[in-house]
Order: structure tokens, then C-alpha cells, then sequence
């Protein structure tokens, strides 16, 4: 009898050298020891995936339990950064520029939860438990900044909505409600006595008679909102899954994390090997974490969606900044926000806490409210903790900046300030890498346009006294 001729190319050969070890095979069956070697590779890999994919969510539990942590454990319980934020606290890139309010809904226990924004709010978002985009409110929102009642709708739901409100459905339970006001006069007080006088947050079950608001002022506060980088980020995702509906992620990533143990109703108990794996995996993940933020729009998508979604970009997003909204990416002129971040010098160099840089900003930046620039720590991605405690420049909150005779501003970075650029100087520390971020705050036509651009950072080697 013929039989068909096997081709070499499907064949499992005997040995082969790989990245993990030599692995053997019997006639296409694998020897004990290449069982174990491919097994303890899977599990690193699926934890690299797991680490990768999860941020955003390990991101936002975080911040329920830091919230939850300084007795915020309820929608009408907020905190507010009466006095601005500044970097007493661990906040992923936050600003030293806008009056934060901000709590956490629980749409599981509350049902749908209004929230009644005044108007002559700046803008404000609520992102979902994966850090998924809800809604905007404020100025980019549909009330356009003159106020109205929100009502965020968990996922089930098929109660009755009444009429009045903008109703916006969410796929999780857990949200984040986040608001920002502005400086008025360079000073938080309009700003922070508009979110206590006018904000409300309720269950639509208590409108009748809804909670008294709790404002619990956290400026100057010692407080963590960041994910763990080792073995608890693991628990922390799976603190998630059991909370929130089976279905808020799709099977495809449900199926990752089940395959290292992360399963809806059922314990988390990995054993020591599976530990190693598990911490291992979420190191590789790590190191290929910084780069440009929203790559791919707010839904980090590749050629508009057809080419998939750009997963790295999405990571390394909420690896170092949290907070989902088209208002700071599309087009808005005079609305809204934009961002740029730099990590290095114009020599492609990462930027020195022991070195003075400056940085030159041409003349007529492109924001309409107000524009920042912001230091932050690499390795809390926090603001960076020196004696400067805000550790910012504004245009707004600091008049007493410098322009250069072109209408131009230099602003310096160094431990010390350069001899007569005090005003222009953000502190920096040896032995700390940094990196900046700048906000432009209602940009113009001339930043979508490029027209305006940023200036590089310059590394100084004589600064006329430092």
C-alpha cells in the first residue's frame, strides 16, 4: 500500500535550541522536562499579556481603593483639591493647575447615580472599571458648561429613566467621576467653592432625599492612587473581575487571565511556581513601558480600527496617566485640552535630576484658558518630590514668568535655579530621572495645525551662575 509522503516541514524534529533551553521530543511527543519548560513559558508569557492588558483596570482599582482607603467609599463622599494638588500625594501625572473634585460610583450597590454638575465647570469625564471613556461634562460635555444633571445607568439595568437628564449607560459597575475647575486670579477659591456649592452625586433611588455631600479637602495630603509593579497587581485585577459583570471584558482577554488563575467566582490561590511565573512575566511587561501618550485617538486604534487596536500604545498610556476622553484628543479649538510629554533631551537622552536643562516655548501659545508645564517623577510617574511642592509653571497661576524679548518663555529645569531665572524654574533632584508633560488648556488652530510646536529640551553646560 502507497501512502502519501510526509513532508519534513510538518514534522516535529527530535531537538531544538531555543531562547528557553534545549527541548526534546520522542517522536513528536515532548520528555518531561520540555513539558515543564514550555508550561512555565506559557505561564510567563500569558502573565506579560495579563500585566500588559490590565493596566487600565489595575489603574482604576487602585484609585477605588485609595479613595476608599481615606474613607471616600461613597458617590456623595468626594475629594477635592481645594488647594490645588501637589505632590504629597502618589496621582499618575496629575496637574498643579486645575481644582480636582473627584469620587468613585458603585453602580452595583446605588443603581443609576445622578450627577448634578453646575455650571461654569471645566471639563469633567466618567470613565468605566477599565478606564473605558462614559461621558464628558462641563464645557467638552453636552451641557457646553452651563450645568445639568447626569445620570450614569449600570450595565442590566431595564428600569424606568426619567426625563431631564443625560443618560449615559456603563458597561462596569465601578466609575471614576472626575472634574476639574479653573484658577480664577491664579487661585483655586472660585473654583473649589463652585464644586461645594454646586456639586451634587446621588443615588436616582434617594432624589427625594439624597445624602449630604462629604468634600473631604486632600491638598497637602499623603495619599497612593497607583497599582501595584509586583505580585499584588495580580490581586488587584482579580479584586475586579469578581466585582463587575462577566461580560464587561471580552472572552479573548477573560480567557488570558483564567489561564493564570483569574477566574469569576472562583479564589485566586496561585501556587509557588505559578507565583514565579506570575512576578517574572510582569517584569518583562515592564520594560517596555514609556513612550508618546495617546497613540491611536482615545480608543488606540490602528488605521481608524482596521488595523486593530494598538495595544502597547493603551499600555503605555495608562501606565503613566489615567483619565479617558475624546476631549483631550479630537479637534476641539477653544474647547477642552491637549497634552505632549517629553522623556528625553534634543540628544536623545533621558533627563537628569542632577542636570539644568531649559526648555523654550515660542511666543503666542495656542491656549485659550491657560497653559502648564508639570515635572514628574519616572519611576512614581507621580509629580516629582522636591522642595517645590507643585512642582509646575502655569500661565495663569504664576504672572511673575519671565518672556523673552520675542514674546518667547524659557522655563529651566536644576536642582537650583540659574542665577535671575528663579521665576522660570521647576526643581529637579540627583539621582532622579523626570519628565514633563505640557497642557494647553482651550487650544488653538495653531497647535492642530502645527504651526505652533514646543521647543526641545537643551541640556545647559553654562547657565550664567548655576
Amino acid at each position: 500500500m502507497a501512502f502519501a509522503k510526509v513532508p519534513e516541514s510538518i514534522l516535529t524534529k527530535d531537538e531544538y535550541d531555543t531562547s528557553i533551553g534545549k527541548l526534546r521530543f520522542f517522536d513528536g511527543l515532548p520528555d518531561e522536562d520540555t513539558i515543564q519548560k514550555v508550561y512555565d513559558n506559557l505561564d510567563r508569557s500569558r502573565a506579560m499579556h495579563a500585566f500588559l492588558d490590565m493596566i487600565p483596570m489595575a489603574s482604576i482599582e487602585a484609585m477605588r481603593a485609595g479613595f476608599a482607603g481615606i474613607g471616600c467609599d461613597a458617590c456623595h463622599k468626594v475629594i477635592l483639591f481645594g488647594d490645588l494638588m501637589d505632590s504629597h500625594s502618589l496621582f499618575l501625572t496629575g496637574n498643579t493647575d486645575t481644582v480636582y473634585v473627584a469620587s468613585i460610583l458603585n453602580l452595583g450597590e446605588d443603581g443609576p447615580t445622578v450627577i448634578d454638575v453646575p455650571g461654569g465647570a471645566g471639563p469633567g469625564t466618567v470613565n468605566d472599571a477599565y478606564f473605558r471613556f462614559v461621558c464628558d461634562m462641563g464645557k467638552p460635555g453636552p451641557d457646553k458648561g452651563a450645568g445639568g444633571k447626569y445620570l450614569i445607568v449600570p450595565p442590566g439595568y431595564d428600569g424606568q429613566v426619567p426625563e431631564g437628564y443625560f443618560v449615559f449607560h456603563s458597561p462596569t459597575y465601578t466609575n471614576f467621576v472626575v472634574n476639574r475647575g479653573f484658577l480664577k486670579d491664579g487661585k483655586p477659591d472660585f473654583s473649589a467653592a463652585l464644586w461645594r456649592d454646586g456639586l451634587k452625586i446621588y443615588p436616582l433611588a434617594k432624589a427625594s432625599n439624597p445624602p449630604k455631600m462629604e468634600f473631604m479637602n486632600v491638598s497637602g495630603k499623603s495619599m497612593n492612587t497607583i497599582h501595584s509593579n509586583d505580585f499584588n497587581f495580580f490581586h488587584e485585577v482579580n479584586d475586579v473581575i469578581q466585582r463587575e459583570p462577566i461580560d464587561f471584558l471580552d472572552p479573548e482577554l477573560r480567557g488570558n487571565l483564567a489561564a493564570i488563575g483569574i477566574k469569576k467566582g472562583h479564589a485566586f490561590n496561585p501556587n509557588e511556581r505559578m507565583k514565579a511565573n506570575l512576578t517574572e512575566g510582569k517584569l518583562y511587561g515592564e520594560e517596555s513601558e514609556w513612550s508618546q501618550i495617546f497613540v491611536g485617538g482615545y480608543q488606540w486604534l490602528v488605521d481608524d480600527g482596521t488595523g486593530g487596536r494598538h495595544m502597547d500604545g493603551r499600555t503605555r498610556f495608562f501606565y503613566q496617566a489615567t483619565l479617558n476622553t475624546p476631549a483631550m484628543v479630537l479637534k476641539l479649538v477653544g474647547v477642552g485640552s491637549q497634552y505632549a510629554a517629553i522623556y528625553r533631551d534634543a540628544n536623545h537622552r533621558y533627563l537628569d535630576g542632577a542636570k539644568c536643562y531649559s526648555l523654550t516655548l515660542p511666543p503666542n501659545v495656542p491656549a485659550k484658558d491657560f497653559w502648564s508645564v508639570v515635572v514628574y517623577d519616572a519611576q512614581t510617574r507621580s509629580m516629582l518630590q522636591t522642595e517645590q511642592v507643585a512642582p509646575g509653571r502655569n500661565s495663569v497661576r504664576h504672572p511673575d514668568m519671565q518672556a523673552n524679548s520675542d514674546g518667547s518663555m524659557t522655563l529651566w529645569f536644576a536642582p537650583k535655579a540659574p542665577a535671575g531665572k528663579a521665576a522660570n524654574w521647576i526643581q529637579t533632584t540627583p539621582g532622579k530621572t523626570w519628565f514633563l508633560y505640557l497642557r494647553l488648556y482651550g487650544p488653538g488652530e495653531s497647535w492642530f495645525d502645527k504651526s505652533w510646536k514646543p521647543g526641545e529640551l537643551q541640556e545647559e553646560s553654562s547657565t550664567g551662575g548655576y
